[in-house]
């Protein structure tokens, strides 16, 4: 990889994590539902994702769990494989529609939320052992669409700011 795109994803990863260091301060409906948050970290990676590619996006989703793991959660707590779990599945689900389907950064930014509280989901089933834990899935998903929404259009934006960057000649490649 060449310096210049290393030391961009570097940033960009910085980035992922002073979002994700944010948004864990802004308890969003007073923690009345653990774990609820609005994503703006997947702003970044939806903006990797499609300037980039799914292994730079893939790279630093995960790099983003384990270092917010390690200063934050704690590497290897439960909140770090809730993290693991849906930040895994979401990137993942994300290329595929984008690369399969025909929607909008938005459609798959909200294909990436909902797919991240299922992937939280699979490892709450996984680690406490209880699929009690799917009917916690519902109330996740209401709050998906919307904060997939919100962190699509941003990431849209990103995206068209970045473009009219290019065309002026400012390169981030």
């Amino acid at each position: 990889m060449e310096m210049k795109k290393f030391t961009r994803l570097s940033l960009l990863l910085a980035l992922c994590i002073v979002l994700n260091i944010i948004e864990s301060v802004i308890p969003l409906f007073n923690g009345y539902i653990p774990g609820l948050k609005l994503g703006l970290a997947n702003i970044v990676i939806l903006f990797i994702l499609y300037c980039y590619s799914f292994k730079d996006a893939l790279y630093v989703s995960l790099l983003r769990v384990v270092i917010v793991g390690i200063t934050r959660t704690g590497l290897f707590s439960v909140a770090f494989f809730f993290s693991l779990g849906g930040a895994f599945l979401s990137i993942i689900m994300m290329s595929l529609f984008k690369k399969l389907t025909n929607l909008s950064v938005i459609g798959v930014s909200i294909i990436g939320s909902i797919s991240h509280s299922i992937g939280q989901i699979i490892m709450a089933i996984i680690l406490i052992k209880s699929n009690l834990m799917v009917m916690y899935l519902p109330w996740l998903l209401m709050f998906s669409i919307p904060t997939g929404i919100i962190t699509g259009k941003i990431a849209l934006k990103m995206l068209e700011n970045f473009k009219e960057l290019n065309e002026v000649g400012v390169s981030l490649y």
